[in-house]
């Protein structure tokens, strides 16, 4: 039997071309996890809450709303929303941490990982966006008041989705090379009524030179209509393209840098920090974005009408700089093509005389396992010393948690057991996800118990 083209491609990525080099290995949560907890007494949750993500530049791995990155988190593209009556952007998921929640740290959204090649040549998954304030206030206190033997208190249960009024938000991933990656955003009204959506396709750097004096900054900059240029001194250069007109209302520019002054009252190391399109959109900041269209991270700005039951689109593409492609009419072939060889492909692995409905929910099992690979990077040693341009470590750490454990230093993507309760992965999860991705994705490495993809 012919091999199929994803089936062609693994083989490649395995000898000549790096289909694997871009994936979904984006966390939907970097905060209040060990990595970024530099505190004395161990208290993550504390140390780094989800008030400070959207503000705090984070040290080990970014997070972002059903994104890629390359495998080192270089450069990252994420969705970012605002229905017009959150108290802030919708960047990332939300949940309860342990002492929140009434049987733990648990996420209070609702995201589907729907499809996935190995290689990433086609991806799709789905977010829903209530078009009523999302309740987070809600949903800690209520977590918080309820007992070990009460039931949990889950997002559908605060009537947020009532009368269908919200946003399926659909975005897809398919790849034209090893380096081309076409990206399309479907948003759908699944209301009866016309609501409005601000949809801001984010790309970003992950902030690598804030922790050692001298080390190099990346940079992109608006470069003409419809083009964004992103300059990364180990990742290349690359380039964003995208659609002006229409819903487009304006491209931003700030720093992935912390807002010193919102967190600590000090000076922070730029004026355009993390936080700046948050400020910009919402509370109508003057002053906050780069006039000159430049940082190390870029926002483009979409203001929807979606009809009733309606939908509407917008796709861009990632590229290396080398390679001169546009969003033009064969951007929607090439999406159909990459959908149909994920087809095929998943066709010769398909257990005889399994039903229609089962082979459904096998591909989806499989599209869990793959969206879960995800960027780990963990310097125990360093985390426990510090950073040199960072202010030294409590001396309680040398006794704390991960003190034995200072011969860890991972920096690889890695099969986790999800993309939100993540910070750290276990052996037992491991093993199990040995079994399922030896049939799709044979060419793994286990390494100490840990699988590396």
């Amino acid at each position: 039997m012919a091999k199929t083209a994803e089936q062609e491609r693994l083989d490649q990525a395995r000898d000549e071309s790096d289909w694997k080099k871009w994936g979904p290995y984006l966390s939907e949560r970097a905060w209040g996890t060990v990595r970024e907890d530099y505190s004395a007494d161990g208290s993550a949750w504390d140390y780094f809450p989800h008030d400070h993500a959207r503000s705090r530049a984070y040290r080990w791995n970014e997070d972002g709303l059903l994104g890629i990155s390359d495998r080192r988190q270089y450069l990252c593209f994420g969705l970012t929303l605002w229905n017009g009556k959150d108290p802030i952007l919708k960047e990332r998921m939300f949940g309860l941490t342990g002492p929140q929640g009434n049987h733990g740290e648990d996420v209070k959204e609702y995201y589907y990982f729907l499809d996935s090649t190995p290689t990433h040549s086609y991806m799709k998954a789905l977010y829903k966006y209530p078009q009523a304030a999302y309740p987070y206030d809600l949903l800690v206190s209520e977590g918080t008041r309820r007992g070990k033997k009460d039931p949990e208190y889950e997002l559908i249960d605060t009537g947020v989705f009532a009368a269908d009024k919200y946003f399926d938000l659909q975005v897809e991933y398919a790849k034209g090379d090893v380096e081309d990656l076409l990206i399309r955003v479907t948003v759908f009204n699944r209301g009866a009524e016309k609501a409005a959506l601000t949809l801001l396709p984010t790309l970003w750097f992950r902030n690598t030179w804030s922790w050692a004096e001298g080390s190099p900054r990346p940079v992109m900059w608006q470069e003409g209509a419809g083009k964004i240029c992103a300059k990364h001194p180990e990742l290349g250069d690359f380039v964003l393209r995208y659609a002006q007109g229409g819903p487009w209302k304006e491209t931003l520019f700030t720093e992935n840098e912390t807002h010193c002054e919102r967190l600590f009252g000090s000076r922070s190391a730029s004026p355009y920090v993390k936080d700046a399109f948050h400020r910009h959109i919402i509370s109508k900041d003057e002053g906050v974005v780069n006039p000159e269209g430049r940082g190390t991270k870029a926002g483009i700005r979409y203001e929807l009408e979606v009809a009733g039951k309606g939908s509407e689109s917008v796709v861009l593409r990632l590229t290396h700089a080398g390679t001169e492609v546009e969003i033009d009419a064969a951007f929607d072939a090439l999406f159909e093509q990459r959908r149909g060889e994920a087809d095929a492909f998943y066709q010769t692995i398909v257990p005889a005389g399994l039903s229609e409905d089962m082979q459904n929910i096998q591909r989806q099992a499989f599209a869990g396992l793959l969206w879960s690979k995800q960027f780990y990077n963990y310097d125990v040693r360093t985390w426990l010393e510090g950073d040199p341009a960072m202010p030294r470590p409590p001396a309680q750490r040398w006794e704390g948690r991960n003190h034995d454990w200072v011969h860890i230093a991972n920096d690889s993507v890695m099969s986790m057991p999800d993309t939100w309760e993540y910070p750290w992965y276990a052996a037992w999860d491991l093993a199990f996800h040995t079994i399922p991705l030896a049939l799709i994705e044979p060419a793994i490495l286990i390494v100490m118990g840990v699988v590396v993809v």
